[in-house]
């Protein structure tokens, strides 16, 4: 009895020698991981200046902002300057109605915007709106479905080619500044909600975008499908609701009357984030809602403000 107390103590005894020398080994480590991190911090020295070059169609232009600080573009400019208190200088490449082929072919002939975006420390891109909007335009009032998809598939494929060819040509100019792509999104969802061939056309052209530029790393991908199609109606309840309107007011069809008459109201968008100016893109509130999606998405990934010493 007296030696199984022994044998028992001596078992006590060697687990808590583990014990005690995992958890010194265990501090030892944190330790070591604290310093590295710190090191680390300590080696990152804030950039004096930046530049932010920004490449797109209308809504890197800021088409709809009644505000006039050229869409996200100024507004991501103030937001960064506050948080990181340095001078933030921006070139605004965004023209309206631009397809992903228009951008390239300036970006081919602009020396300028070449010798900018060469120096640019962050890179921000809208494209494939005008590709898609170009090819839905001409297929949305058939009631072929099947041929509807097929025409999408064949010009998915198509803008993929284009898309690439755009960011291989970024890459030549500015192999390393981090690139953040918006997505896409449906203006008119308030208005056609159960509209399948649009949700899922918005969709796959997001896809698209979003598998292609992750090829071009470091880039980052900012969706804000959801949060602009969608509006104010942020809950299921008031989608379905909204759907509920619509399907009394329209049975889920587009016509073109339809269309034309939600394009040419000035007074009034069923989602208070778009503007009455063409009823298609952001307003002032719009393009906030845009910002602060893109802000939150370049603070996780900050590096490129930061200069190793």
């Amino acid at each position: 009895m007296l030696r199984g107390k022994k044998g028992l103590l001596l078992l006590i005894g060697a687990v808590l020698a583990v014990a005690g020398g995992s958890g010194y080994w265990y501090h030892q480590q944190q330790s070591a991981s604290t310093t590295v991190q710190q090191t680390s911090q300590k080696d990152r020295v804030l950039k004096k200046k930046i530049t932010l070059v920004a490449i797109g169609d209308s809504l890197t232009h800021g088409q709809g902002d009644d505000k006039n600080e050229q869409g996200y573009v100024g507004r991501i400019r103030k937001k960064l300057q506050k948080h990181y208190h340095n001078r933030v200088t921006t070139y605004n490449y965004g023209v309206t109605g631009d397809r992903s082929d228009q951008m390239l072919k300036r970006l081919n002939e602009q020396p300028e915007m070449r010798a900018n975006l060469k120096k640019a420390d962050v890179i921000v891109m809208t494209v494939g709106g005008n590709d898609l909007m170009q090819k839905l335009e001409s297929n949305l009032l058939s009631n072929s479905t099947n041929k509807i998809e097929s025409n999408i598939e064949q010009a998915g494929t198509t803008y993929q080619q284009k898309l690439n060819e755009l960011l291989t040509a970024v890459r030549k100019q500015n192999a390393t500044a981090p690139i953040f792509m918006y997505s896409i999104y449906d203006p008119v969802y308030t208005y056609f909600p159960d509209v399948s061939i649009i949700n899922e056309s918005v969709a796959k052209w997001n896809q698209i975008t979003k598998q292609t530029v992750a090829q071009y790393g470091p880039s980052y991908f900012v969706d804000i499908n959801h949060l602009m199609s969608y509006g104010q109606y942020k809950t299921p309840k008031q989608r379905q609701k909204l759907s509920q309107q619509a399907q009394k007011a329209n049975s889920d069809q587009i016509t073109q009357k339809q269309v034309i008459a939600i394009m040419n109201n000035d007074t009034h968008n069923l989602n208070n984030y778009i503007s009455t100016e063409d009823n298609f893109h952001p307003n002032s509130k719009g393009y906030d809602q845009m910002t602060n999606a893109l802000y939150k998405v370049m603070l996780q990934h900050d590096d490129w403000e930061y200069q190793q010493e």
